[in-house]
């Protein structure tokens, strides 16, 4: 792969070279005619100098004179002008009869064979070569507007030398200065080349999904603007990818969700099915018993009815708990959050069971202070305080105590059932808390337990995001729950 500095690097070699052969070019071309016309220029301003001063009868004066003089020399122009009486006005030689002089009356005799270059009517230029110095002058010869004669000459040899000094200048400089260049190229192309290979670097890492690799070089050219949308493209890409994953898993978690339903659609109907099965099976065996007249007394007729009537109960209790624990599970009922003194709620409980405590012959000792707020779903918390007491209520045994108490933490309340009686086997702890699971399954027979009360608890507790569980006690079993406090 050919690297962008050594591309660069050539690039200005070549433009060098091309700039030098040009230069060269032009000198040896181009100079010369360039510093002819510079020079017909001088002379032809010269002689409207002349004209100007001679038509104001000044040229004579010795400020004229001193100033014709600066600017012959300034323009390395020797001069000679002649009045029509012979006079000499003005010349720059050392002698006023001088080599130039000599020549003028050449031009005025028209002895003097010379290649003319332009013709001005009042003024003629000529390009001349003398023969015995080999010199070659630039002239200008012609009649002021007074009629006064004027003669100027300007070496070209000059123009030849600096021609030839210029291209052997060019030659001994070039060389250092290309050198001097390419350092100034290799620094600069390294500071371009450098922020592309970043961007490069990074491209590939982006391409291999590594997002964190970001450009850093900065600057605010088109390389640091492509570095800066290089890095808003990674965020981009990384959120869309993250996005896709975040889709992907969510995927994931409904077809497995999808299979946990299916395990569980068929557990629950060979829960409910096995559940339906006893008090099914003794509703048809009594009605039977009824439509065959097997006990023909009314008091016989009238239990078959009695347990119809109980069987019929349990099982609508228990679909309708049913209920109750799929909404919950499922997500179709949303907690309500609000503030509510739950003593008060408690001792509302207790009320409403007045009965049952009376009919399972227990002590209820309630330890609480007289308000204690909270923040919960005021409905659904007391439904977990019943679920608790109806469970110590159908467990309680011995002394047949139960203590119900709510007790302030840091920024919780905790409310516990305690029911003296058997500890619940070890082994069965973490079990209570699934559908249809029974410790007991005689005794929870015998009060129509369907083992879905803790279940609806654990899905409303958790719906909350709150704390349950259960301790073991030698002399009993103690349930409990916790809510944020209120005050």
């Amino acid at each position: 792969m050919r690297s962008i500095k050594r591309r660069i690097l050539a690039m200005f070699l070549g433009l060098m070279v091309l700039i030098v052969g040009l230069v060269f070019l032009i000198n040896a071309n181009f100079l010369e005619p360039f510093y002819i016309e510079y020079k017909q220029g001088e002379m032809i301003r010269l002689y409207e100098m002349f004209d100007t001063a001679q038509a104001n009868g000044t040229i004579t004066e010795a400020d004229t004179q001193r100033k014709l003089f600066i600017e012959s020399e300034r323009a390395n122009i020797s001069a000679t002008v002649m009045a029509q009486n012979g006079e000499i006005l003005f010349y720059t030689e050392q002698e006023k009869r001088g080599p130039l002089y000599v020549q003028l009356f050449g031009y005025i005799a028209d002895l003097n064979k010379a290649e003319q270059q332009e013709n001005y009517g009042s003024y003629s230029i000529y390009r001349v070569k003398y023969n015995a110095t080999g010199k070659e002058y630039l002239e200008i010869y012609g009649m002021l507007s007074d009629g006064s004669v004027f003669i100027m000459q300007s070496p070209l040899e000059s123009i030849h030398d600096a021609a030839l000094l210029t291209n052997r200048f060019l030659i001994y400089v070039s060389v250092p200065v290309m050198l001097v260049g390419i350092l100034f190229v290799l620094f600069f192309s390294r500071r371009i080349s450098k922020p592309i290979k970043e961007l490069a670097e990074l491209s590939k890492r982006m391409a291999d999904l590594d997002f964190d690799a970001k450009y850093t070089s900065g600057g605010d050219d088109e390389i640091g603007v492509l570095g800066k949308n290089f890095n808003i493209m990674s965020q981009k890409l990384e959120k869309a990818i993250s996005e896709l994953k975040s889709a992907n898993n969510q995927l994931q978690q409904d077809i497995e969700q999808k299979e946990k339903m299916e395990n569980m659609r068929s557990e629950f109907l060979g829960n409910v099915s096995h559940e339906l099965k006893t008090p099914i099976a003794l509703i048809q065996g009594y009605a039977e018993g009824l439509k065959e007249s097997v006990n023909d007394d009314a008091q016989s007729r009238e239990f078959y009815c009695d347990v119809i009537i109980d069987e019929a109960a349990k099982m609508n209790q228990m679909v309708k708990n049913l209920l109750t624990l799929n909404q919950l599970e499922f997500g179709a009922e949303e907690p309500v959050m609000e503030r509510f003194d739950v003593v008060s709620l408690m001792k509302g409980v207790l009320a409403s069971c007045e009965i049952l405590i009376q009919q399972a012959d227990a002590v209820i000792d309630f330890i609480a202070d007289e308000q204690m707020y909270v923040w919960a779903d005021e409905l659904k918390t007391e439904q977990v305080f019943r679920n608790y007491l109806v469970n110590a209520l159908h467990h309680v045994a011995n002394e047949k105590r139960i203590q119900i108490r709510a007790t302030l933490g840091d920024n919780t309340v905790r409310i516990s059932v305690f029911n003296s009686g058997n500890p619940i086997p070890e082994e069965d702890i973490d079990k209570i808390w699934q559908k249809f699971y029974k410790v007991d399954k005689a005794h929870t027979r015998e009060y129509g337990g369907n083992g879905i009360g803790l279940s609806i608890v654990k899905a409303i507790m958790e719906s909350m995001h709150q704390g349950y569980g259960v301790k073991n006690f030698d002399n009993g079993v103690e349930f409990w729950f916790e809510l944020d406090a209120g005050t």
